[in-house]
């Protein structure tokens, strides 16, 4: 017996029922990645192998390394719409190499600790990106809607087929929800996708299958370098696309990561998810797959069926790789119904329902920016919307934070106006501080106290510079009060803008500062 390592004061123990609980998890996981690792190299305009070798790769690597265990990787569709464009100019080579290039870009990301940044997505973006994903998983699974018709035209189905699916889809569904209150011993969705395939089989019903989509029979992966010039031509047109692939790989992966951490009480492990990402692409392009990231549908299947450690993710990949090598016309003959119906299930449990109540309750402008995001993931990518998200969330809290600040004044013993400044003083705040004074009624010495204020940017700096300069202009006198030390840098770094007194160096704060001008432009 022995523990599956993870962050938490409580280890899980892998005993016979636990190994039993995570290759069963594995199972369903990877009976769920067949058809979506074909769907997407349709939609890349490569191979299905392409996309099968993609999602085997990068799920057993980033199954070992990576920094959450239970967390599911593969071949996906944001990568997917991405590749598209390369592959129909460039060919599948370039692809290849693009995908070599992504992991390098990814590796590095994770080296140089550039992972910790995705502490900078707030809750209302990862409600907008949760929310957006389960709508992007919804919308892909009704293309299984759509037939071939006698013109070989594609058209959604009508009359008895689409009773027929939407029949199997709900009795899918059905199980998947009724299995937990009878029994845990096998994953719902597995049960789900066995009991309705052995209807479908038993019964001869005529409903698309995964064969339908394509062959999934293959034999292993092979060692293959990118057949594309070494040169600086092949890195301009790579590059732009490896940057792009990398980013919303990343931007995914760790979206993921926090969402799975949140399930399993987990945290960390970003720096290592972005090395882990990076390895097992970079791996990927040298074995002929389309590359891939952390896939939130897949990774909530397993969360859900009880997969918790690697061990279930390394069964997943293991288990697709015996489908395509042993197991392909046993796998062809699952329905898509019964897949559909486990993702929509997918869907239920991965949409924020509760964000749908707290809309009422919480400030208008986070509401937008879950809406936002929301709209954005569906109509562009994932890496747009969060990069919006962000930027709007940010653009929010600076304007509300502009808006914060205020003073207190008092005139001391001395007859000097002492300004109490209340609220952080930067670009966006300088306006509200520099209507705070009354240069013409102060007396003759001013001090400006910043015990509950900090001097944040060169805007800050500025202003400052600009106040000191008006108070000079009909012959008074400013003196800052109560910085702190990284406020006393930043004033020291704008080139002495601070005239130093005689106070202690060692003290936690500095206090009557004069302020030199013109070192800033402050006159103009």
């Amino acid at each position: 017996m022995f523990s599956a390592g993870r962050n938490s004061a409580d280890p899980i123990r892998f005993t016979p029922g636990r190994i039993k609980t995570e290759l069963l998890s594995g199972l369903t996981v990877a009976l769920a990645l067949v058809p979506e690792a074909v769907a997407f190299a349709f939609v890349a305009g490569v191979h299905p192998l392409v996309g099968l070798y993609a999602a085997f790769i990068v799920g057993l690597v980033t199954a070992l390394i990576g920094g959450r265990p239970g967390m599911i990787s593969g071949a996906t569709g944001a990568l997917a719409v991405v590749m598209v464009s390369l592959v129909a100019l460039h060919g599948v080579e370039y692809l290849f190499a693009t995908v070599v290039l992504m992991g390098i870009l990814q590796i590095l990301a994770g080296v140089f600790r550039l992972g910790k940044f995705i502490r900078l997505v707030p809750h209302p973006v990862m409600l907008g990106f949760v929310n957006g994903l389960a709508i992007v998983i919804f919308m892909a699974q009704l293309t299984q809607f759509k037939t071939v018709d006698t013109y070989g035209e594609i058209v959604w189905m009508t009359g008895l087929p689409l009773i027929i699916m939407l029949g199997l889809v709900a009795a899918t569904m059905t199980i998947i929800w009724l299995m937990p209150k009878v029994t845990k011993a096998i994953p719902a969705p597995l049960a789900g996708i066995a009991v309705i395939a052995g209807i479908v089989i038993f019964f001869g019903i005529d409903v698309p299958r995964v064969g339908d989509l394509a062959s999934i029979k293959g034999g292993l992966p092979e060692f293959h370098i990118p057949m594309v010039p070494i040169n600086l031509e092949t890195l301009k047109i790579i590059f732009p696309f490896a940057l792009i692939l990398a980013a919303i790989g990343l931007i995914e992966s760790l979206l993921t990561l926090n969402l799975v951490g949140e399930i399993t009480e987990q945290s960390g492990g970003a720096s290592q998810e972005c090395v882990a990402q990076g390895l097992s692409n970079t791996i990927t392009g040298f074995f002929g797959g389309m590359g891939g990231c952390a896939m939130i549908g897949q990774s909530m299947i397993n969360m859900k069926s009880g997969g918790r450690t690697r061990l279930s993710g390394i069964a997943s990949a293991l288990f697709l790789l015996a489908f395509i090598l042993f197991a392909s016309p046993m796998i062809e003959q699952i329905p898509l119904a019964a897949l559909v119906g486990v993702m929509f299930m997918v869907v239920i449990g991965t949409f924020a329902w509760q964000s749908l109540r707290i809309m009422r309750i919480i400030p208008l402008s986070d509401t937008l920016v879950i809406i936002l995001v929301t709209a954005v993931t569906v109509l562009s990518d994932l890496a747009v919307a969060v990069v919006v998200g962000v930027i709007v969330s940010a653009l929010v809290y600076a304007w509300n934070n502009a808006r914060r600040i205020h003073a207190i004044s008092e005139i001391n013993e001395d007859g000097a106006k002492v300004y109490k400044i209340e609220g952080p003083l930067f670009f966006g705040s300088t306006d509200g501080f520099a209507e705070i004074f009354d240069i013409k009624g102060d007396p003759d010495l001013v001090i400006v106290d910043f015990m509950n204020s900090r001097v944040v940017d060169q805007s800050a700096l500025q202003a400052i510079e600009v106040l000191a300069s008006k108070y000079n202009a009909v012959g008074k006198h400013i003196q800052l009060r109560h910085l702190s030390r990284d406020c006393h840098r930043l004033l020291n770094r704008a080139g002495q803008l601070m005239v130093d007194s005689d106070d202690d160096p060692n003290y936690g704060v500095a206090v009557n500062y004069s302020v030199k001008t013109g070192i800033l432009g402050g006159n103009h």
